[in-house]
């Protein structure tokens, strides 16, 4: 089985920085792709970034030159940098391992 646990959500001002991580269980995570996904309130689920076991990464257009997904296989850990956050980046962001698995997500403010 694979559990998922975000954390580094938070509050911040516009235009500041937030670093999430994703800690995995399970023995199969490094050669699984992960990625990070958000959910604000009333919307459907959106896709925000992805990085394969070989490191190929993709974003969403709407995050695309601020945001940095990463990952650390000795640590069996997902990492999500954002920077340059606007209003529009404070739904809670959700982790996701390919089968898929997903943790509970880690909530993101960006207000002033």
């Amino acid at each position: 089985q694979v559990q998922l646990v975000e954390s580094g959500g938070g509050l911040v001002q516009p235009g500041g920085s937030l670093r999430l991580s994703c800690a995995a269980s399970g023995s199969m995570f490094s050669i699984s792709t992960m990625g990070w996904y958000r959910q604000g309130p009333g919307k459907e689920r959106e896709f925000v970034a992805q990085i394969s076991s070989g490191g190929r990464t993709t974003y969403a257009d709407s995050v695309k030159g601020r945001f940095t997904i990463s990952r650390d296989n000795t640590k069996n850990t997902v990492y999500l940098q954002m920077d340059g956050l606007k209003p529009e980046d404070t739904p809670v962001y959700y982790c996701r391992q390919a089968y898929p698995y997903w943790g509970q997500g880690t909530q993101v403010t960006v207000s002033s």
